[in-house]
């Protein structure tokens, strides 16, 4: 099997699945996309005899584009850039899990300041404003007050950049000082992990703790029914524990695992390589 890596920056996510491809005497090539240039009418030949092409793009505008550009090449690539498409905007997002039934987070959008001051009042205080697109749960603000509101908007509309006017606004889930992330291929979960934290963000990146979450079958079913929602491929599902249950807030197309796989005792880059190689065979019997 011969992979070809999209990167911008060797991780050590990159690093674990690039020592298990080689343990495995596949052929890795490595594309860093910094320096490549891509053709609207033929493949780069650094593209050549490759099986699979896996995106490990750092910045979402990339990622978004080279997976479109490599799907137009007729290679398989992970993740689909309508799956890309769908994950990297909480719009979509919200609407995909919305449409398939999946339990999520209420959400409104509005387009001006005075449109997104009656949709955080219809929700109260404390309600929740996102960025449309990013991660690592940068830019997010928890809203307690109609102050805080006014002051948050005018800063958001005084800034340049279009998607700073949309306004994502979701009511504030009061969770338990945790959340959950599944990573889970085609919808099959591979391993999971609760992140805790006393900052309501509770995320890896800003320095909540991860340990091992035994996924049970009520999250089986949202984390196979938000794959298939979003398109399938190798995600990261993120749930929140309510009163009512749980609910799926949001999936990632380019999964981080480093802290899943030091909570674990599962070896992602064992399961993830795994499933690349039944792709590719899948794929080869399918056009044999």
């Amino acid at each position: 099997m011969h992979v070809g890596l999209l990167y911008s920056r060797i991780r050590q996510d990159e690093k674990l699945l690039l020592n298990e491809l080689r343990e495995r005497d596949h052929e890795v090539t490595k594309i860093d996309v910094r320096k490549e240039q891509f053709d609207t009418a033929r493949p780069p030949a650094i593209l050549d005899d490759v099986d699979i092409v896996f995106d490990r793009c750092l910045a979402t505008s990339r990622s978004l584009y080279l997976t479109k550009f490599i799907d137009s090449y007729d290679i398989p690539v992970i993740n689909s850039p309508e799956t890309a498409a769908i994950c990297a905007d909480k719009i979509k997002n919200s609407l995909a899990l919305e449409d398939a039934g999946v339990t999520t987070p209420e959400t409104k959008v509005a387009y001006t300041t005075d449109s997104a001051m009656t949709a955080i009042e219809s929700f109260g205080y404390p309600c929740v404003l996102k960025p449309v697109t990013g991660s690592w749960g940068r830019l997010m603000a928890k809203i307690d007050s109609q102050s805080a509101a006014e002051a948050i908007l005018e800063h958001k509309s005084t800034l340049g950049h279009y998607e700073h006017k949309v306004f994502y606004i979701q009511e504030f889930v009061d969770k338990p000082d945790r959340d959950i992330r599944v990573v889970a291929a085609d919808g099959n979960p591979i391993a999971a992990m609760t992140r805790s934290s006393e900052h309501w963000v509770t995320n890896a990146a800003k320095g909540a703790t991860a340990e091992a979450f035994e996924v049970n079958q009520r999250v089986r079913q949202l984390v196979t029914a938000a794959s298939s929602a979003v398109g399938g491929g190798l995600l990261g599902i993120d749930l929140m524990e309510t009163a009512e249950g749980y609910t799926v807030h949001e999936v990632n197309h380019t999964v981080e695992f480093k802290a899943l796989n030091e909570a674990v005792s599962v070896s992602l880059p064992t399961a993830v390589v795994d499933w690349i190689e039944t792709k590719v065979e899948t794929g080869k019997e399918v056009h044999a």
